[in-house]
């Protein structure tokens, strides 16, 4: 298995209870090391597959987001931790640019057709869909954390 790259947090403590973050810049080039890093990390810890595939997708969306969007394509840090919490796995990601909750953008309108919807926000709507809980909070030293999280993530092997 291929080594993952990153730090752990405080102690390892329990095998159900790790997690593993490494912190990139915001740059477009640097998504497939994100989603990477999400995947072989959740896999790492036990995660199913399915899971550790729809974590890094919800990672991918909210971090080219937050690329795009958040600094505006003018770089900055993003920290991104994995980590195994009883049989939930939960995805942090950490960023310093202008606040912005994405978990009260709404969801885009289904029933319009394709050609006469206004673009943006199936990003957001497709983390929410693959993950069982997505939150937002702003956080005392001005960070923001978005937490996405997708219950009884590991298989009973990895269990």
């Amino acid at each position: 298995m291929k080594k993952s790259a990153g730090y752990w947090v405080g102690e390892p403590g329990e095998p159900d209870e790790r997690k593993l973050a490494r912190i990139f810049q915001a740059e477009l080039g640097q998504l497939e090391a994100m989603r990477g890093f999400v995947e072989l990390v959740a896999a790492e810890l036990g995660a199913s597959e399915t899971a550790a595939h729809d974590a890094a997708l919800a990672t991918d969306e909210a971090t080219c987001n937050l690329i795009e969007h958040g600094y505006r394509r003018e770089g900055g840090p993003i920290e991104i931790c994995v980590e195994r919490v009883g049989g939930d796995l939960l995805i942090r990601i950490r960023d310093r640019a202008p606040r912005f909750d994405p978990t009260v953008y709404p969801a885009p309108d289904l029933t319009v057709p394709l050609e006469q919807r206004k673009p943006g926000g199936f990003g957001i709507y497709l983390m929410k869909q693959v993950m069982d809980e997505v939150v937002y909070r702003p956080m005392p030293d001005g960070r923001n954390e978005l937490l996405l999280v997708r219950r009884s993530a590991f298989t009973s092997e990895g269990a």
